[in-house]
């Protein structure tokens, strides 16, 4: 093992590939992630809402526990059951599970019933691999490069669990907050200080709009969700880039939910995920918030 990384240190070459070929496989995981997460969300869900029940209702207890012995629910987590055709319920064989190359091979239908499978799983696969190179690529072997790695997966996820259900799921929020407070340590990025106070001001700056959105309208304009994702940035790229982020995320957001809701004409009260455009500002930012910046000066004073 240490002949890789050493490998990988004399080689950029070498990292990128590497990178590239492991982020294949990582969004081959992901695809998994992004689907039965939010189902494991609502299990649990439900088995806290039955579990108040029977707090509230003691009589119903027994009763329930009776029938839980009788129909035990089937383990369903991030490994548990086997990836299967959701069709013909026939069970992907490691071959049939390459990333991108196995699609292609199966010319994007099951072995077994033909029945279609999306092209977004090699396309969030192909994406994984491309982004997390081009990171490996812009910041070289070390901890930068290997964090924004790790960052750039958990965005992915993050991004299309929002567009599926709306929904970011704590368990992938927190988890880049803490990686960026933690790293923060050795300032890969930018300083523990930095860091603490661009989770904080990511956090209040929409919990702030949510709020006065709420009083002025009495609905809800964002989720929570999205404050804890801003935090996350926020320990990442520091307070001071967290403009940036807001203002990207917004442009990029107004233009494309405009758009769409014209093209599909629904109503402009129709929700719409907030969520995959502040993980693409962040990431954009991550890489190229100085230049970004740089260039907006230019723009406004030529």
């Amino acid at each position: 093992m240490s002949e890789i990384f050493q490998l990988m240190a004399d080689s950029p070459t070498f990292f990128i590939s590497f990178i590239f070929i492991l982020s294949l496989l990582v969004g081959s995981f992901l695809n998994v992630v992004i689907y039965r997460l939010p189902v494991m969300m609502e299990n649990a869900w439900k088995a806290e809402i039955d579990e108040y029940a029977s707090f509230q209702n003691p009589a119903s207890k027994n009763s329930q526990e009776q029938s839980l012995e009788t129909t035990k629910k089937p383990v369903f987590n991030l490994v548990k059951p086997d990836s299967t055709c959701p069709k013909c319920q026939h069970k992907i064989r490691s071959w049939e599970n390459i990333p991108v190359i196995s699609w292609l091979l199966l010319q994007g239908k099951c072995s077994q019933c033909k029945n279609p499978i999306s092209i977004r799983y090699p396309l969030v696969e192909l994406a994984t691999g491309l982004l997390s190179a081009l990171v490996a690529w812009h910041f070289g072997y070390g901890l930068a490069g290997f964090a924004a790695v790790l960052a750039t997966w958990l965005l992915i996820a993050m991004t299309f669990i929002d567009l599926d259900t709306m929904l970011l799921p704590d368990q992938l929020t927190l988890a880049l907050l803490w990686i960026g407070l933690l790293i923060s340590i050795e300032a890969p990025f930018v300083s523990t200080q930095d860091a603490i106070i661009g989770a904080a001001v990511g956090y209040l700056c929409l919990w702030s709009l949510y709020w006065a959105f709420k009083l002025l309208t009495g609905k809800e304009g964002m989720g929570y969700g999205d404050f804890k994702l801003l935090a996350a940035i926020g320990a990442w790229v520091g307070w001071q880039h967290l403009p940036v982020v807001v203002l990207l995320s917004s442009f990029v957001g107004a233009i494309v939910g405009v758009t769409l809701l014209s093209v599909q004409g629904k109503d402009k009260t129709t929700p719409i995920p907030f969520g995959p455009y502040l993980a693409a500002a962040g990431w954009l930012t991550l890489l190229y918030g100085d230049s970004i910046v740089d260039l907006y000066w230019q723009w406004l004073l030529p």
